[in-house]
């Protein structure tokens, strides 16, 4: 009763898996059937009816772009040039078989590791391989090429229309209003503290963290992530971590000495907290300059770290109190670059920070793609994973003449996963669908014969039942209907026999079993490794910026400057890692079930990151005591200790006790750090208690890492 109840809200709203996956199908059945039946019997044209009907399939059924309805017909725009040129390339290349195969893993690297691009790009892909593949197979006739550009184009003109005046998809939040809103909520929170008891209340706090939650990339839709490499994406992506710190800093950050009011110094550094992020907040939901901007809140913060708090405590939650001022700061930077580009208004303590304003877009594209070229990368591992089983594909129906060899190289596209088991998986389901479908086709094309009208009359309904269903039920109804589908096309442009279905069988399995053996032979367990590799990584790091930082602040003086190497290896271990964790979580892990905290890991790389800039900007130039500097010392290589042995766990596959997924970093962790015991030197200055809050939460992190498996794991 509760999935009829489920299933008759969805139909009511328009939301949900059923009522999307029927408006895509509404469109790709418009598209692709007006453009085949309009050249193929008005024009009498078949290789431009062939063309426009997979010109539509392929970016609408194969390839997945997230988003909506407009949304996806804009990344189509974009990519009309890409697809006249994969149609040209692909005629011309298949002139030989040697030339064909070149082309083929050559293409299919490069459009499968644009996936490092984005989501987007990550879901064109596939369906941009199949407008590469469909023109490389013989017979090579380059003097079709003008049908062939021009059916496809057709299929995607009347796709792209459809996809944003058919059905238009409701409306979800973009990022930057899921922003504005996590923005507000910290607005509240500063407010909060800014009046008795001066400390949230357990409800006020679980609203700061439910708001810091929304902005996780895992409760975001896809389409609305900013995972671009562009100055704008990487500025919406800095406001959601600047907004998700300012929230944990509000929450965490502590109370007044005992028996006393707060400074008012403090105060009015909360208060300006509090208008610069409303500002923040108008920026993003309106998209509009606000009056204020970051002077008050720039010149508080400047006042409250020249002049020390007198009691310990009260120097304690001043330390906190410039890190919540710091990250309103770095929020309202980000916000602004995230709307107005390199328009915005960079403070003189933001160059280092927000390095990307100063390069170019091209520079920008390059670094991406530069971090991911290498075998340690996933996008650079599934590139070469599918490049290699579609120059297989192509040299096996080359060499052997395979009929509508086309389909064992799409079978490959679709059916290939980033891991053995998923792809084994895949294949199981997907030849019981084929061989289903096959016999269904069989019998169809048996009791139809040559009746061309009875096949012209079925596509639309049977092509708008396939792209409903389909999408829903798994990738064994998708093969057997889509088998259904292609059956009755290819009936309509030659005259076929039952044997089309044997020969749709025969190819998917031939791929099929190209690309279980590229996937057993190229990192057959996906990101599942390359993860643990790359958090290892990203840990060691952090590790040794953890302890240059901390040497700039101990050692008298020495220049407060950023430790560029290490920060710049942060840096790119970060991108890895969290490269890596983002397709283990599209992976299905077996077993199933409570797995490592990898997300905490992830994590910690930006409050390393992050908290070393402020630390480092704390420093007034004055000495630290012996003493000081001697426990803070003691302090980082404890955290430095911590997260090397946690990197080394992480770095060494293993197996739980319970025969779960392999370990993370926490399991093996001897124990979480503390803080220590130790009171504060009286006399310590502002540097003194701003490293140790970083230190505090990076020990809080560790404590994270630690205790994740061991509070999802059973007892005993």
């Amino acid at each position: 009763m509760r999935a009829l109840g489920e299933l008759e809200r969805e139909l009511r709203t328009g939301t949900g898996p059923v009522p999307a996956a029927a408006r895509r199908a509404v469109r790709t059945t418009f598209a692709a059937c007006t453009s085949f039946l309009v050249f193929l019997y008005a024009f009498d044209r078949p290789v431009a009816a062939t063309y426009a009907l997979f010109g539509a399939v392929s970016l609408a059924g194969l390839a997945r772009i997230p988003g909506t309805g407009r949304q996806r017909a804009a990344v189509m725009v974009r990519l009309l040039p890409v697809v006249c040129f994969l149609v040209i390339l692909g005629t011309f290349l298949a002139v030989r078989t040697w030339s064909a195969v070149l082309g083929m893993a050559v293409v299919g690297f490069c459009l499968a590791f644009s996936a490092a691009a984005g989501p987007r790009a990550a879901g064109a892909a596939p369906g941009l391989q199949l407008l590469y593949i469909l023109p490389s197979f013989p017979p090579y006739l380059p003097h079709t090429l003008g049908e062939r550009l021009g059916g496809a184009l057709a299929g995607l003109l009347l796709l792209i229309a459809a996809e944003a005046w058919i059905l238009p998809d409701p409306r979800v939040p973009t990022y930057a209003e899921r922003a504005s809103a996590a923005v507000a909520e910290a607005v509240r929170c500063a407010a909060a503290l800014g009046r008795p008891p001066y400390v949230l209340t357990a409800p006020a706090s679980d609203r700061a963290r439910a708001a810091a939650d929304s902005l996780r990339s895992s409760r975001v839709p896809e389409a609305e992530r900013p995972a671009g490499a562009g100055l704008r994406e990487r500025g919406l992506a800095h406001t959601g971590l600047a907004a998700r710190t300012l929230l944990n800093r509000l929450r965490n950050l502590p109370g007044p000495a005992a028996g006393r009011e707060p400074r008012r110094a403090g105060l009015d550094l909360l208060d300006a907290v509090r208008e610069s992020a409303c500002a923040t907040a108008t920026l993003l939901r309106d998209g509009r300059q606000p009056a204020t901007d970051s002077a008050e809140l720039l010149r508080l913060r400047a006042r409250n770290a020249r002049t020390p708090a007198e009691l310990p405590e009260s120097r304690r939650r001043q330390a906190a109190l410039l890190e919540v001022a710091d990250a309103a700061v770095a929020l309202r930077t980000a916000a602004d670059i995230a709307l107005r580009g390199r328009r915005a208004h960079l403070g003189a303590d933001a160059a280092d920070r927000f390095w990307y304003v100063r390069e170019s877009t091209a520079g920008l594209w390059w670094h991406r793609l530069a971090a991911h070229t290498g075998p340690r990368s996933v996008h650079f591992q599934n590139a070469v994973r599918i490049a290699l089983a579609l120059a297989v594909a192509r040299t096996v129906a080359g060499l052997d003449s395979l009929p509508h060899g086309f389909w064992a190289m799409l079978a490959v596209v679709s059916l290939t996963r980033t891991t053995a088991v998923q792809t084994r998986g895949t294949v199981r389901s997907a030849l019981i669908g084929t061989c289903v479908g096959a016999l269904a086709a069989g019998t169809v094309l048996a009791l139809a014969g040559g009746q061309t009208t009875v096949y012209a009359i079925a596509l639309a309904p049977l092509m708008l039942f396939t792209f409903t269903v389909g999408p829903v039920k798994g990738v064994g109804w998708a093969q057997a209907l889509f088998t259904l589908v292609v059956s009755v096309v290819f009936a309509q442009l030659s005259r076929v026999t039952w044997q089309l279905a044997e020969v749709r069988f025969l190819d998917v399995l031939i791929g099929s079993s190209i690309g279980i053996v590229c996937g057993l032979l190229a990192w057959p367990r996906g990101a599942q490794d390359e993860l643990g590799r790359a958090v290892a990584g990203l840990l060691r790091a952090c590790a040794d910026d953890v302890e240059s930082t901390t040497a700039v602040i101990t050692a008298p003086g020495r220049p407060a400057e950023p430790p560029g190497d290490e920060e710049h290896r942060v840096r790119v271990t970060l991108v890895m890692a969290e490269s890596a964790y983002a397709q283990y979580q599209s992976e299905t892990q077996r077993p199933a079930g409570p797995g490592p905290d990898w997300q905490a890991t992830v994590m910690t790389g930006h409050h390393v990151l992050w908290g070393a800039g402020r630390v480092l900007g704390s420093a007034d130039g004055t000495p630290l005591a012996r003493g000081e500097a001697a426990g803070l010392q003691e302090y980082a290589a404890r955290v430095a200790a911590g997260l090397r042995r946690a990197a080394a766990v992480a770095a060494t596959p293993h197996k739980n006790r319970d025969g779960g997924s392999p370990g993370g970093p926490g399991d093996l962790l001897p124990e979480a750090l503390t803080p220590p015991t130790e009171a504060a030197p009286p006399d310590a200055g502002l540097p003194y208690f701003a490293t140790t809050a970083w230190l505090d939460s990076l020990t809080a992190d560790l404590g994270t890492i630690a205790s994740g498996r061991a509070a999802t794991r059973p007892p005993g």
